[in-house]
């Protein structure tokens, strides 16, 4: 176990904006001497492995030729599918290509941007979904339940996942764990989840 005094922030994000899309960005700044090595292909990598771990492979990350698919079980329905990560600079960007979460009209719409960062001292690890439109909300004019469904279900999920990632991948990196500090933080405007 580390110092007590050792603190790890996580800045978080969520927000549905006019379109009705979702924008949604986490980050952690990690010191320079257990994140120097981090690259964007890799913390992709540990993210699809995680994704994998914490849902006990209900949700499994399946490579293949065309991309990447969040796949059901072990059925070949994909919940979200993505074409193959696109690598620039510090950055791997999955582009949405469909899957059963996505609107089928936006199917083509939507970005999940790892990014690596370094900065004086640390290194900022990046999670950002961008122009996702969630089958759950249904259309440029969702309803309100369909709103408060899918900020409860979908959102709560992104976001306890994406921040216990976070944390757990400071652990690994440290060789212990940080107390979690959660910080909203103001990227975009819209209308908060």
């Amino acid at each position: 176990m580390g110092p007590p005094e050792t603190i790890q922030e996580i800045a978080c994000q969520q927000v549905m904006v006019d379109d009705a899309s979702i924008y949604s960005i986490q980050w952690t700044d990690l010191p320079d001497p257990i994140a120097d090595s981090l690259s964007a292909a890799t913390l992709l990598s540990r993210y699809l492995g995680y994704i994998h771990s914490c849902t006990q492979a209900l949700i499994r990350p399946t490579t293949l030729e065309s991309g990447i698919e969040f796949r059901l079980l072990w059925t070949r329905l994909s919940l979200i599918s993505f074409l193959p990560p696109e690598f620039i600079d510090s950055s791997a960007t999955l582009h949405i290509c469909g899957g059963f979460l996505v609107q089928p009209r936006k199917s083509d719409h939507g970005k999940l941007r790892f990014g690596i960062e370094h900065l004086n001292g640390y290194v900022r690890a990046t999670l950002q979904l961008t122009d996702y439109y969630p089958m759950i909300l249904g259309g440029h004019s969702p309803s309100p339940i369909r709103f408060w469904l899918y900020r409860y279900t979908q959102a709560a999920l992104h976001r306890l996942v994406t921040v216990r990632f976070m944390s757990l991948l400071y652990g690994e990196l440290a060789g212990f764990p940080a107390a979690v500090r959660i910080v909203n933080v103001f990227v975009r405007a819209g209308k908060a989840l």
